[in-house]
């Protein structure tokens, strides 16, 4: 398997820092408000890294962590007058929520930055007693002069460094670069005990402390979208390797931009959508399909038109299982030769996702082979082929997590289509034909087969 290394801007081969096994660490929300649509793509990416290295063997840890303290918490709980871990736990909650519709697994272990203060201390405190940190009035940074590595990432120069970070105006910094690894209390702040006083975490901090403290010192991949590589990412290497002189990350991996109707997304433009605005329009797991059908590293633009290929893509891989479903529990045929199909769409599929995670290709294989699939079973088939065909379709459909949601048919529809039958066997067409109107105004339509009648949801 070959990946693009942001650091080493070239696809590698992978090789894990111990045999057997992968450790990733994808940068989580913060939790202060709904998700949004770019966020959800790099949820959903490395969400599909995970399960595409469990589908070849490996033993995967995955740690996505949850910032639940920062300036922006702070301020959205003083705004609703509540408190920081309300306002975290309800945001946290809400997250799960909607990451299950986009069909995300939980990760391996969700750290919380609140929940691991004393691991952040005791890595601040190693950045000082070396030489790489220093305390100013209970605040502590990070002095970028002492890590010569600084901006191996980017590979920015300082000038472009200092026009795109964020820097604090302060005249506390030995140097314009130097970032914040501990803040001293405000008034009214949460805060936390240390060695320099009351305080909070830093932003970047957090992710190399929680890092180390589930994965080592050294971890095989680290990812995020594309806006973390610089500062975020740049800073957590820079605290990370000069505390234990190793690499931070062997392999560093961002996805592109989302934009939305070819615009950048913008509260102020109004195309500003949180996952829970797309669900009320679109079903999750087209907008996640629609998300891995290009490749992770390209830009991505959002619009009413791709969501409606997407979910036209998505209604072909219902159909082709629909259809297997129902040569399974009712076919008589003769049987099908599926073999060779299943191993060209196994083959096609690895062959993509081991090019630098190219699911593009992989899903390309996928309707290749749903194509192959629908010809073959055009006039029926044996339930043991059928039933083959179903299983590596599915397989390869669950490692993108987009295995369709099983809908149970409700008992009206089938009591309708149980009526219908029996009016067509009377031959009272006028009836079968009322009774189908009926079971479309339900939302589901009706096809006769040879095997007998297939019910889909419209």
């Amino acid at each position: 398997m070959k990946l693009f290394n942001t650091m080493t801007r070239r696809k590698e081969e992978f090789v894990p820092v111990e045999p057997g096994k992968v450790k990733i660490y994808a940068c989580g929300p913060t939790v202060y408000n709904f998700f949004h649509i770019g966020n959800a793509r790099p949820f959903i990416i490395f969400d599909t890294l995970r399960r595409y290295f469990e589908y070849i063997g490996y033993d995967v840890t995955f740690v996505q962590n949850f910032t639940d303290v920062d300036d922006k918490m702070i301020a959205r709980a003083a705004e609703e007058k509540t408190t920081l871990r309300e306002l975290g736990e309800r945001f946290i909650k809400a997250y799960f929520e909607d990451a299950q519709g986009l069909g995300i697994r939980p990760a391996t272990v969700h750290p919380k930055a609140t929940e691991h203060i004393g691991d952040i201390i005791k890595l601040v405190s190693r950045l000082i007693e070396k030489g790489h940190a220093y305390e100013v009035d209970g605040d502590v940074y990070f002095d970028v002069s002492s890590f010569p590595g600084y901006g191996k990432l980017s590979g920015q120069s300082p000038e472009e460094r200092m026009a795109g970070a964020r820097i604090d105006v302060t005249d506390k910094k030995r140097h314009p670069e130097d970032f914040a690894l501990w803040k001293a209390a405000k008034p009214g702040e949460d805060s936390w005990d240390s060695p320099w006083g009351k305080g909070r975490p830093g932003w970047h901090i957090e992710c190399s402390a929680m890092s180390m403290r589930y994965l080592g010192e050294t971890i095989d991949i680290h990812g995020g979208g594309q806006d973390l590589i610089f500062p975020h990412h740049e800073n957590e290497i820079a605290q990370s390797e000069a505390a234990t002189g190793k690499p931070f990350a062997r392999y560093w991996m961002h996805n592109g931009y989302i934009n939305v109707d070819n615009e950048k997304m913008s509260k102020s433009k109004g195309n500003f959508f949180t996952v829970r605005d797309i669900a009320q329009k679109y079903d999750l797991l087209v907008v996640r399909l629609f998300m891995l059908s290009a490749h992770y590293r390209n830009p991505i633009n959002f619009s009413e038109e791709l969501i409606a290929q997407a979910a036209s893509a998505m209604a072909r891989i219902k159909n082709c299982r629909e259809n297997l479903k129902h040569i399974m529990a009712t076919g008589s045929g003769s049987p099908v030769n599926v073999e060779e199909k299943i191993r060209a769409l196994e083959n096609g599929f690895c062959n993509a996702m081991d090019d630098d995670f190219n699911t593009a290709e992989a899903i390309g294989a996928i309707f290749e082979y749903i194509r192959d699939i629908n010809q073959a079973f055009e006039h029926g088939g044996d339930k043991k082929s059928a039933g083959d065909a179903l299983a590596a379709l599915d397989k390869v459909l669950d490692v993108l997590g987009l295995v369709p949601r099983e809908e149970a048919i409700p008992d009206e529809v089938l009591e309708l289509v149980k009526r219908r039958q029996e009016a067509r066997a009377n031959k009272n067409y006028a009836e079968a034909d009322a009774l189908r109107e009926q079971i479309t105004a339900l939302g589901y339509e009706v096809k006769d087969t040879p095997e007998g009648p297939k019910i889909n949801k419209r």
